[in-house]
Formats: C-alpha cells, sequence, structure tokens
C-alpha cells in the first residue's frame, strides 16, 4: 500500500478542461477516457448503465457521459450545467478534469473551471464546424492565462472520417487562436463515442500521424507555467502558539520560501526575517506553492489577515487603483459608480467600479464602447479600492492577480477580474493621460541651467550606455571606467540594471514591458545626473533596439553614446555564477534574454566591444579613447 501512495505521489498532476458548444461530447469524451483508460470504478459504471437505461434513447448499454454529468437536471436534459471534477491517474500523470458547461447560458461557469486549468481541451463537432461557442471558450480560457490548448474534432464518424473537413477546422481555429496567447497548440481528430483517438490510435483515420488525445495530456510541459520566482503569501491566519510567539498561516500562492530569507510585510513593508516554516507534516527548511504553511517571524510586526509576505526586493505593487479584464457573471449588469465588495487572495476592501474602457466581441475580438456589461459579457474596467491592495500581474501571477467583485445587497459573485500590468494599463489610457498632462502639468525652468553647472565640474555632461545580452561585461566595464573617469578628475555616477532594480525599478518584472520601462527610468535617471553636469554611464540588458533608440531621444541634445558588449552565448553562459540560464533553460525563470526573449543587435552602435576576447582594462581604453576623439574626455 505505501508503494502504491509512493507512485501517485511522484506523479506530477495535470488539470485541464473540456469546453466547446453544446453536444459538441465534452462529457461523453471524458466518460470515454475515463472507461478506456480503466479509471471508472465498478459503481460508476453500474450506476452510469442504469441511468442509460432509464433514460432510453442510447444506442448500446452504457452513455459514457453519464460518468460524468453528475446533477439530475443534467441527465434529463443531456447538458452539462455545472462544472464537473473529475479525478483519475495514469502510470505517468494524475489528471484533475473540469467538465465545463456548453450553453452560452453558462459561460460563467465555464470561467470559473478554466481558473484552476493548466490546458484546455475544446471540442468541435465535426459536422458544424467551428462555432461562436468555440470561439468564446478559446478567448476566454486564454484571458484565464491558460497556455495550452488542444482542440479535439469530435465526431470524425458523422463525417466519414473525412480529412478534409479535419484540415479545414484546424485552420479555421488557428487563424483565431493566432490572435490568442497560446504557448502551443495542437490538432486531434476523435470519435468519442466509439473510442477513435482517445486512448488508443484509430486504424479508421491512417491518415493522422499525431498521438491519441490521453497521449498528449500525459506528455505536455507545464511545469514551467508554475511562478517559482515571485514568492507570495497572502495571510490567512494569525496563529497564537503562546503569548509570545506567533505564527501566520496561509497557502503560498506562488514563489519559493526558506527559514532565514528576508521577507516584507505589505502594505507596511516592514522588513523581518523567517525563523521557521511548519507544513501538515511537520517543521520543514523550505517550502513552495501551493504548500499551506504557517511562518514564525524574527521580529515583532504588524501582520493581519490580508497582509501579504513577500521579498524586499521583488514586492508586488501597492495600489488603490486596478485596471483589470471582468467576466460578467450577474444578472445584475455593470455600471460606473456600482458598489462592490472586491476580494483578493485574503483579503476584502470596498471597491467601486470607476469606469467600464470596452467591452470584448469574444466573437471577433473586437472592442465595442459599452457603458454596461451584461451577464457573461466580458470587458475592460477601471476599479478603484478603499484601500490599497498588494497586486501582481494575472499573466505573471494568477493567484495575486485575480480576484472577484461580490454583491454587497445579494451577496453573490457579480464578476471575476484578471489584473493587467500597469504599463499596459497605461498604455490602453495614453490619450487620457496625455490630455490630463497637457493640461494640468507644464515644465518648470531652472534658475541655473545645466551648462552654468557644468562649469563647476569643468567637464561635459553626457551619457554611455553600455548594453548586451547578461554577463557580457557591462557591468565590469561600467565600474572600470568610472575609475579611469574619476582619474582623470572627472564626476560621474554607474546606473548598474541590478542595481536599480533593488530601489528605482524594485517594482519592475522581466516582461518587454516591464524592461522599457525599466530603460526608460534608466534614462530619466541619466538626464538627471547630466543635470548635475556629471557623466551618467547606464549598463543595461535593454535587449530592444527600439528602447534603446527611445533613450536615446528622451536625453534630447546631451551626447549619447551606445558601447554594444559583444560577446557570445556560451561565452555568457560560462561566466553565469548565479545559473541564471541553466534555470532558464530547465523552465525554473522565464523572460531570460538570450534564452526565451530575444536580443536585438544594436545596427550603429558607436562603438562594439569584443568583451569575450578582449580584457576590461582594454576594452576600457578603448571606450576612453572615443570620448576624446569626441572632444568629451580631456
Amino acid at each position: 500500500m505505501t508503494d502504491i501512495l509512493t507512485r501517485y505521489e511522484s506523479r506530477d498532476t495535470l488539470r485541464f478542461l473540456t469546453c466547446g458548444s453544446v453536444d459538441d461530447g465534452k462529457s461523453t469524451l471524458i466518460g470515454r477516457m475515463l472507461y478506456d483508460s480503466g479509471a471508472a470504478y465498478d459503481d460508476q459504471l453500474d450506476a452510469a448503465r442504469r441511468a442509460t437505461r432509464k433514460r432510453g434513447a442510447f444506442d448500446g448499454d452504457l452513455d459514457f457521459s453519464f460518468l460524468v454529468d453528475g446533477l439530475e437536471a443534467e441527465r434529463e436534459q443531456g447538458i452539462t450545467i455545472d462544472v464537473a471534477w473529475r479525478y483519475f491517474s495514469t502510470a505517468r500523470r494524475n489528471f484533475i478534469i473540469a467538465d465545463t458547461p456548453g450553453h452560452v447560458q453558462y459561460t460563467r461557469n465555464m470561467a470559473t473551471g478554466a481558473s484552476h486549468c493548466n490546458l484546455a481541451v475544446i471540442l468541435v463537432d465535426a459536422r458544424l464546424g467551428v462555432l461562436p461557442q468555440t470561439r468564446r471558450h478559446a478567448f476566454v480560457a486564454s484571458l484565464l492565462g491558460i497556455r495550452h490548448l488542444v482542440v479535439a474534432v469530435n465526431k470524425m464518424d458523422a463525417v466519414d472520417w473525412s480529412e478534409e473537413s479535419f484540415d479545414a477546422i484546424r485552420a479555421e481555429v488557428s487563424d483565431f487562436a493566432a490572435r490568442l496567447q497560446y504557448s502551443d497548440l495542437e490538432f486531434v481528430p476523435v470519435s468519442a463515442l466509439r473510442g477513435d483517438n482517445v486512448v488508443h490510435r484509430s486504424e479508421r483515420m491512417p491518415w493522422y500521424e499525431g498521438r491519441p488525445l490521453l497521449d498528449l495530456l500525459e506528455n505536455v510541459h507545464v511545469a514551467s507555467d508554475a511562478n517559482l520566482i515571485d514568492f507570495r503569501l497572502p495571510v490567512q491566519l494569525v496563529l497564537r502558539a503562546s503569548t509570545a510567539s506567533r505564527a501566520y498561516a496561509g497557502t503560498i500562492a506562488s514563489g519559493v520560501i526558506r527559514t532565514g530569507d528576508r521577507v516584507a510585510v505589505l502594505p507596511s513593508m516592514r522588513e523581518t526575517r523567517v525563523v521557521s516554516i511548519a507544513a501538515p507534516g511537520g517543521p520543514i527548511d523550505e517550502a513552495h506553492a501551493p504548500m499551506a504553511v504557517a511562518m514564525t517571524l524574527a521580529d515583532e510586526v504588524d501582520v493581519s489577515r490580508g497582509d501579504v509576505l513577500a521579498p524586499p526586493n521583488n514586492v508586488p505593487e501597492l495600489t488603490r487603483e486596478l485596471e483589470a479584464m471582468v467576466v460578467w457573471m450577474s444578472e445584475r449588469t455593470a455600471a460606473r459608480g456600482g458598489d462592490y465588495m472586491l476580494k483578493q487572495g485574503t483579503a476584502q476592501v470596498p471597491a467601486t467600479l470607476a469606469e467600464i474602457r470596452y467591452r470584448t466581441n469574444v466573437d471577433t475580438l473586437r472592442r465595442e464602447d459599452a457603458s454596461q456589461l451584461a451577464l457573461n459579457e466580458i470587458g475592460r474596467v477601471r476599479i478603484e479600492a478603499s484601500r490599497a491592495l498588494a497586486i501582481d500581474p494575472y499573466a505573471r501571477n494568477r493567484a495575486t492577480g485575480a480576484f472577484i467583485l461580490i454583491d454587497r445587497i445579494t451577496n453573490e459573485t457579480a464578476g471575476a477580474g484578471m489584473i493587467i500590468a500597469r504599463e499596459t494599463a497605461l498604455h490602453a489610457s495614453s490619450h487620457r493621460v496625455a490630455i490630463d498632462a497637457r493640461t494640468n502639468v507644464h515644465a518648470k525652468k531652472a534658475l541655473v541651467s545645466r551648462e552654468e553647472k557644468a562649469l563647476l565640474t569643468r567637464q561635459t555632461p553626457f551619457v554611455v550606455w553600455l548594453t548586451g545580452l547578461p554577463r557580457s561585461g557591462k557591468s565590469s566595464i561600467a565600474c572600470a571606467l568610472e575609475k579611469a573617469l574619476y582619474d582623470r578628475g572627472m564626476l560621474t555616477q554607474v546606473l548598474d540594471g541590478e542595481n536599480l532594480r533593488l530601489g528605482l525599478s524594485a517594482d519592475l518584472g522581466f516582461s518587454l514591458a516591464d524592461r522599457r520601462e525599466a530603460a526608460r527610468r534608466a534614462a530619466e535617471a541619466a538626464r538627471l545626473v547630466c543635470g548635475l553636469g556629471a557623466v551618467a554611464i547606464v549598463a543595461l540588458v535593454s535587449p530592444s533596439a527600439g528602447d534603446r533608440e527611445a533613450a536615446r531621444q528622451s536625453l534630447g541634445e546631451l551626447p549619447f553614446v551606445e558601447v554594444f558588449c559583444d560577446a557570445p552565448l556560451e561565452v555568457c553562459e560560462a561566466r553565469d555564477s548565479d545559473h541564471l540560464f541553466e534555470r532558464a533553460r530547465a523552465g525554473e525563470l522565464f523572460n531570460v534574454t538570450g534564452i526565451d526573449l530575444p536580443y536585438e543587435r544594436p545596427e550603429e552602435p558607436e562603438l562594439v566591444l569584443a568583451t569575450d576576447r578582449e580584457s576590461v582594462e582594454d576594452n576600457v581604453a578603448r571606450v576612453v579613447k572615443l570620448l576624446v576623439q569626441r572632444g568629451l574626455v580631456r
């Protein structure tokens, strides 16, 4: 018995949902999968056979959908109404299945199921092709952070196993899904009724060379989807073990924590250290998502339910204003000015629906002007909470990036929201922000100009912008260049990317949008340094050529010298004592430049340094020589 439990616990778990239009065969597909894989128990089979005989409309002794449809109303109508959860295992993996309703009336139920899953199986009736509900469910699944999509073209037996029918559906879904955020997309032709390509390969479709559905589910890689970088613990309960000891309990939303690690308490931002971690099995030294733990802290800090523990150098954003996509779940329409209770993690605060920016047409993905959101509609909204919440973008952290709105009168769930990254939110409202800036914000003219300050330092202010892959030598050259210029009597300041992330850019992640903002802030900091008559030396990966050009333009007439630290990726990896690249290749980190994030080489930099072949001293000498030639250095 112990061996069986050990084997069960050693397998990873895939959470997936089945969705699609009404009568596409979702419940039948799951029932067939359970039956053919030997995961249906005898009592379940007996109950399903009795229900089949009672219904009397099925050609056979077992209607496989009855292994899933649990409500009497579902069996009477032959449709799925609520989300049905099923659990089964194979030799390779454990599975948790959410069989979601297909009817448009129950889209909110489908969204609820999707919020817990890693993968979606969307069924398409081979006879009917792609329907509006197919597109709706594909969009909702993508919106809710599912990155793996399998399209099961069902009822192939009804179209004589036609390859042409399958190819037409594949082309149409591929075109639609290209506008969504799926990292991988698979297609498999099946007959749930007859079992073709569900668990076993079909002999009636020799033209299909792919794997059966269960084989795909057993082998899809979802481990890298988990966020093990950003530690977040929403505090659920404060436990008082004694008058001198308190423990803070909750379920880890993301990341990893170890005894001895420093943490900050949000929203107060008080810092302390983790003394001990307790799990249901006893004390442990390390914990990770989604474990339930209780932690004791070194200092007496004020921590209560709804607070969040996070690393001091990697904290979520604290804000009262949320920009989000919302799936509306109430028959009472959403309108501007509506008051709700907002529940995010373990925090619950009053909130106001401040603005409905637009509604998304889920059939065409087009944005439509809207002043209200009706049941099952999806829209972009701005919400104002009564106090600051610790939030992450939903795309980065599904736990701290999600919330629900609760009707304060009926206490029903009115909407489910996915928080949008701050940079994306600003971009969406850029027109409004630009108007406000022109109307209310005016540049103030200094009484002492930059040129006058430069007379005191007796030097020309300029910017050296070092760019290149991580570990290409930017920081080493920046520090050595600062020393070389100091020896010449010049006032300088190094703006190193990693140091900036410990302060000025501590709230940013590593997405393209976050990196764009990091480059903008570095350029603004460089402008302030030059405003003092000093020299700014920026060492920043800044992988986007557009971001670097934007930095150059933002500095106006200030001399800007772009220096490309050119080192091959393999050299950078060999220098990587922090194992950044190794962890990225193992799927532990994401958005690492050179691995899963591209680096755009400068086309016309002022200087290219071969940092793999030349020493730091030689490269610094080349930079100084160029600066002398340009009259920037004496």
